[in-house]
C-alpha cells in the first residue's frame, strides 16, 4: 500500500470518528430540526438524488417544512414553506446575510471578490449600492431599453424566417438573452453580429461562458468534505483554475479597451470604470479585480435564468391553447398587430403578467436559493439552528405547497388576477409565497432587469406567433420533466414550429 493510500485511509478513518462524535454531541445537547439519519463522513449526500429540490421537497413532506441535513461535514437546514422561509429571510435575515465558502467563488470569482458570494460587509455593500444607483436603476434600465427591444426583435425575425424548419426554442432564447446582456455590459454580441457574421472575441467569450455555466452547476465533493479538497478527486478545481486564467486575460483586454472610452458610458463596464476613477464618489470604489468578478457573475446570473423561465412558460401555453389565445387577444387589444410589443406596453398587459408570475411559481429558474450561512446560532420554529449552518430555501417546493396553493401542479395564471386566490402577489417585494429572486438583504440585485426581460420576451412570443410542436407531438404528450443544473432546464428541449401571426412587415421593421 502506498504512502498516499495510507494517508487517505487514515484521514477517512479519522473523519468517521469525528463525524460520529460530533453528531452524537450535537443531537443530544440541542433540539435540531428533524431529518433523515446521516451516514458516516458523507452524511446525507446520498439522500439528495439526481434532482435535489425534488428529493428535499419529499423530505419536507415526511419531516416537516424545516429539515436538518448533514452534507459531508456541512450542517444544512432546508426551509420549504413560506412561513419558515420568512423566519430565516426576514426575522433572522441579518444572521444569514453571508454566504458559505465554495470552490466556484474561490477559484473563478476572484476569491470572493464578486457580489453574490462576497461576505456581508463593506465590499458587498459597495456592490449593492452600485447596482441600485447605477447599473439597475430605473434610468439605467431605460437607457438600455433599446438594446433589449432590438435583440428581441432580432429573435422574432429569425423565428419568423424559420419556415418549416424545427426550432430549438430554448437555444434561441438563450442566445437572445446572452446577446442582450453582453451588449449591455460590454457593447458586444456573444453570438455573432446581427447580420449573422462572427466576432472572434465574441466567440471566445461564448465558449468560456458556456464552460463557466457548466462548471458552476457541478457538485464538488471538496465543498462538503474539506479534507478531500486538496485531492480534487473530480478534477473540477483544476478546470476552474484554468478557466479563470482564460477569463482573466480576456477581461483584462476588454477592461483596457474600455478605459479609453469610459467617459462615453456606452455600457455597464464603462460605467463601472468611471465610478472607479470618479473623485466625487464617496465611499469604497471598485477595483479592477472586483469589476471583472462582477461582470462574470452578472452574465452567468442573467442568461440561463431568464431564457429557461420563458421556455417553460411557452411550453405551458402550448399545452393549454386557450391560455395562449386569451393572451393573444389581450395583445391585439392593447398593442395591435402592426407593431411588436414594447416595454412601454407591459404595464397594461395584466394577463401576460399573470402568466409570468405563474411561470415563476411553477418553474422557478433557481429551485434552491443560493446558500446562506448562519453568523450566530438562533431558534426557528422551536428548533436550534447552530452557528455556521448553511441555509437553503426550497423555492420550488414553496411554489407547489398544497397548503398554500389550490391545485398547485396546475398552470393557472388566473390565480393572480382579481377574483383569483392570490391577486395581490408582487414578485419584486418580499412575498414569501413566490420567491423567484429570493428575499431579504440578498435578494437578486438584477430582478428589475430580469422582470423586464422575461415579460418582453414572453409578450413578443405570444403576440407574434402561434406554436406547433415538432415531430407531430401532441400538446398533451409534451414531456415536462426537469433536468437539474445551475438553473432548472427541461429534460428535453422544446422543439417547435413557430407560425407568424402578424403582417410580414412587422418582423422586418422590428
Amino acid at each position: 500500500m502506498s504512502i498516499l493510500s495510507l494517508l487517505v485511509y487514515f484521514c477517512i478513518s479519522l473523519l468517521v470518528i469525528i463525524a460520529l462524535v460530533n453528531m452524537f454531541i450535537t443531537r443530544h445537547t440541542n433540539r435540531l430540526p428533524p431529518g433523515p439519519a446521516p451516514w458516516p463522513v458523507v452524511g446525507n449526500l446520498p439522500h439528495l438524488g439526481a434532482i435535489p429540490h425534488h428529493t428535499l421537497a419529499a423530505l419536507a413532506t415526511k419531516y416537516g417544512p424545516l429539515v436538518y441535513l448533514r452534507l459531508g461535514f456541512v450542517h444544512v437546514v432546508v426551509a420549504s414553506s413560506p412561513s419558515v422561509a420568512a423566519q430565516f429571510l426576514k426575522v433572522h435575515d441579518l444572521k444569514f446575510a453571508s454566504r458559505p465558502p465554495n470552490s466556484g467563488a474561490k477559484h473563478i470569482a476572484y476569491n470572493y471578490q464578486d457580489m453574490v458570494f462576497a461576505p456581508y460587509g463593506p465590499q458587498w455593500t459597495m456592490f449593492r449600492k452600485i447596482c441600485k444607483d447605477h447599473l439597475f436603476s430605473s434610468k439605467a434600465l431605460d437607457d438600455f431599453r433599446h438594446v433589449r427591444q432590438e435583440e428581441v426583435a432580432i429573435l422574432a425575425r429569425g423565428l419568423a424566417g424559420a419556415g418549416r424548419s424545427k426550432v430549438n426554442l430554448g437555444q434561441q432564447l438563450n442566445m437572445c438573452t446572452a446577446n442582450t446582456l453582453a451588449r449591455m455590459m460590454l457593447d458586444k454580441r456573444v453570438f455573432g453580429n446581427e447580420s449573422g457574421g462572427d466576432d472572434p472575441k465574441a466567440n471566445e467569450f461564448k465558449e468560456m461562458a458556456t464552460e463557466l455555466m457548466f462548471l458552476a452547476g457541478q457538485f464538488n465533493i471538496g465543498d462538503y468534505i474539506p479534507v478531500l479538497d486538496w485531492l480534487d478527486l473530480q478534477g473540477i478545481v483544476k478546470k476552474m483554475k484554468k478557466l479563470h486564467t482564460r477569463f482573466d486575460k480576456f477581461l483584462d483586454v476588454i477592461l483596457d479597451e474600455h478605459k479609453v472610452i469610459a467617459s462615453g458610458h456606452i455600457d455597464m463596464l464603462s460605467t463601472l470604470i468611471s465610478l472607479k476613477d470618479d473623485t466625487s464618489v464617496d465611499g469604497r470604489k471598485p477595483s479592477d479585480i472586483e469589476i471583472k468578478a462582477l461582470l462574470l457573475e452578472l452574465f452567468v446570473a442573467g442568461t440561463d435564468t431568464s431564457s429557461n423561465t420563458v421556455e417553460w412558460a411557452i411550453a405551458e401555453l402550448i399545452r393549454q391553447p386557450h391560455l395562449l389565445k386569451r393572451a393573444q387577444e389581450e395583445m391585439d387589444s392593447v398593442v395591435g398587430q402592426n407593431r411588436l410589443v414594447t416595454e412601454m406596453d407591459l404595464s397594461q398587459l395584466t394577463f401576460l403578467q399573470a402568466i409570468v408570475k405563474e411561470a415563476f411559481r411553477l418553474h422557478p429558474s433557481t429551485p434552491l436559493s443560493l446558500p446562506r450561512i448562519a453568523s450566530e446560532s438562533c431558534e426557528v420554529d422551536g428548533y436550534y439552528i447552530p452557528k455556521g449552518s448553511t441555509l437553503l430555501v426550497n423555492i420550488w417546493a414553496i411554489g407547489r405547497h398544497p397548503e398554500v396553493w389550490t391545485d398547485p401542479l396546475e398552470f393557472r395564471p388566473t390565480r393572480f388576477l382579481p377574483g383569483g386566490e392570490k391577486p395581490g402577489i408582487v414578485v419584486k417585494v418580499n412575498d414569501f409565497e413566490v420567491l423567484p429572486f429570493g428575499a431579504g438583504r440578498r435578494i437578486c440585485a438584477g430582478m428589475s432587469l430580469a422582470l423586464r426581460t422575461v415579460q418582453l420576451l414572453m409578450g413578443t412570443l405570444v403576440q407574434a406567433f402561434d406554436w406547433e410542436l415538432a415531430n407531430g407531438i401532441k400538446p398533451e404528450k409534451l414531456n415536462m420533466d426537469e433536468a437539474f443544473g445551475l438553473s432548472v432546464q427541461r429534460a428535453e428541449p422544446l422543439v417547435v414550429h413557430p407560425r407568424p401571426r402578424l403582417p410580414p412587415h412587422v418582423y422586418k421593421s422590428g
